[in-house]
């Protein structure tokens, strides 16, 4: 893994996430496109996170911090380079982030249906809080 690498991403890197994002992502959200990445990261530079190895995106997470809580989204990992700690990396450069903010607690949002996302969380040390639910509403 020492040849992986963790970085912020850039405007410029928008179009390739997209593309990575129907590759490697299980379901899509109503901000999947350029305009919602490009808020983001006008908004928060620094939120959305890149793995790469020798200039190849494997892996990307959005980091935010809402000042009240962080949330981990798009965690994803290009199925090809699965289960080589590509995930664990891109977690533990959000926790640093998170830390660095004064972040307390951190979430993690995940398809119900997405039952391979499911089962990597239940084996990272984060913890399904089942009492909790997420009312979401389109805005």
């Amino acid at each position: 893994m020492s040849d992986l690498s963790v970085r912020h991403a850039t405007p410029s890197d928008i179009d390739a996430v997209l593309l990575f994002w129907r590759t490697a992502a299980e379901g899509t959200s109503i901000s999947d496109d350029r305009d919602g990445v490009a808020r983001l990261l006008d908004r928060d530079p620094e939120a959305l996170l890149l793995a790469e190895r020798e200039g190849v995106l494997l892996g990307t997470v959005i980091a935010g911090f809402d000042g009240w809580r962080c949330h981990a989204y798009r965690l994803a990992v290009h199925p090809d380079h699965r289960r080589q700690g590509i995930a664990r990396a891109l977690l533990d450069s959000a926790e640093q982030r998170f830390v660095a903010l004064g972040g307390r607690r951190s979430d993690a949002m995940v398809l119900e249906a997405n039952e391979r996302a499911h089962r990597a969380w239940e084996a990272s040390d984060y913890h399904r809080e089942d009492h909790w639910r997420r009312w979401v509403k389109p805005l």
